[in-house]
């Protein structure tokens, strides 16, 4: 079954820029209103505002949840923001920060932890990562020309870096050891996979998946615009967004879903433990998809969905080569699609419009009309 609204989640007033997960039943996310948000789920496809963490005089811009460790048993939430902070929050008890972290002189737009939760790696637009042990800098990684926008802390402690100089770096207690060349444009997303390599994503429109050693195996196409967010499935499926206004899901290296959005921009994503996705989006929502039929939004709410897919404003930049003086009529809609989730564009007059196929539906969705310039100014 492919993946249908759940849930969408409102209380922002700005782009949500991230977002975490843990379990099935709770999510983190920042945003540009200068806010981190807790939601819990309440039902099946429910989740609860249920408190807003305050402390931050800037965007918002990474969340990273640590895991539990002696000296911190519930946890830790660590933000990172445009105001050149880390903050830390303990979950249970979030109405004011426990520390703040400085330390850089540019924003902080990456975040991650080491699985035992001792390690705290941010990247900044500073050019560098700083490496965090017990509240204070253990190391600063100096070594790109560009802003750091992707951390990663691998199982061995090693931490990758990717660059808006293209770069990704890997170091070993503070020293550069390795560089994965490749990306052709920004690194601006690092998930690590269950297998030991990891996968990147870059402004280059393309994810690609490294071994350790520095071979890049394979390079995933598809996205036709900027790629921001990755994240990893259970099953151990990739999942990307990015300003294609596209969710994709790979899977043994081919993109087996296609998830459009009503929003210009996918800044974030979680994968959460029941399979779903969560994105977080340039219209302040998050939303939470499903293949799981008990979880499905109401059939009114996917009417919504629908509709406000259908009339949105496509950026004919975002929609790669596309040729629009060779495209079909609305009579190509009378045929079926080649594949479930087949994406193609119709000219109906001076109009072109998308339409995505629905193979277990039969039918044809229209995602959206493309025109010269989108509704929604892209942000960095």
């Amino acid at each position: 079954m492919a993946y249908k609204l759940s849930a969408t989640l409102a209380g922002h007033s700005s782009d949500v820029r991230g977002l975490v997960s843990q379990g099935s039943d709770l999510l983190i996310s920042v945003s540009r209103d200068k806010t981190a948000k807790i939601w819990k789920r309440t039902g099946p496809n429910e989740f609860a505002d249920d408190t807003t963490l305050i402390g931050h005089q800037d965007y918002v811009t990474t969340v990273e949840i640590i895991p539990p460790t002696l000296s911190s048993p519930n946890g830790t939430i660590a933000t990172g923001s445009n105001d050149k902070n880390i903050l830390l929050w303990d979950p249970t008890d979030p109405a004011q920060p426990l520390s703040t972290l400085k330390g850089h002189t540019s924003n902080v737009c990456a975040l991650t932890a080491s699985k035992d939760g001792t390690v705290l790696v941010s990247g900044s637009w500073d050019k560098t990562a700083k490496v965090w042990i017990n509240g204070q800098c253990k190391h600063t990684l100096k070594g790109h020309e560009q802003a750091v926008w992707a951390v990663l802390v691998l199982d061995d402690g090693s931490v990758l870096t990717g660059s808006a100089d293209n770069l990704i770096c890997r170091w070993v207690d503070g020293v550069l050891k390795q560089k994965y060349r490749g990306h052709t444009s920004c690194v601006r997303a690092l998930v690590a996979l269950p297998d030991g390599r990891f996968a990147s994503a870059s402004n280059d429109c393309t994810v690609r998946i490294w071994s350790l050693s520095g071979a890049c195996e394979t390079v995933l196409q598809g996205h036709t615009s900027f790629i921001y967010t990755l994240s990893v499935l259970p099953n151990g499926a990739i999942i990307s967004g990015g300003e294609d206004r596209s969710v994709r899901v790979w899977k043994n290296n081919q993109c087996e879903h296609l998830i459009m959005v009503p929003s210009t921009s996918v800044w974030a994503l979680a994968g959460l433990d029941n399979g779903d996705i969560a994105c977080g989006t340039s219209d302040s929502r998050i939303r939470v998809f499903s293949t799981d039929p008990a979880r499905l939004a109401s059939a009114e709410a996917l009417m919504v969905f629908e509709s406000e897919n259908a009339s949105f404003a496509m950026n004919r930049k975002t929609m790669g080569s596309v040729d629009t003086s060779n495209l079909p009529g609305p009579e190509r809609l009378e045929q079926p699609g080649t594949k479930d989730q087949q994406v193609i564009m119709v000219k109906s007059g001076s109009d072109v419009e998308a339409f995505q196929w629905s193979q277990n539906e039969d039918r044809w969705y229209k995602i959206g009309q493309v025109v010269d310039a989108a509704g929604q100014t892209q942000k960095k």
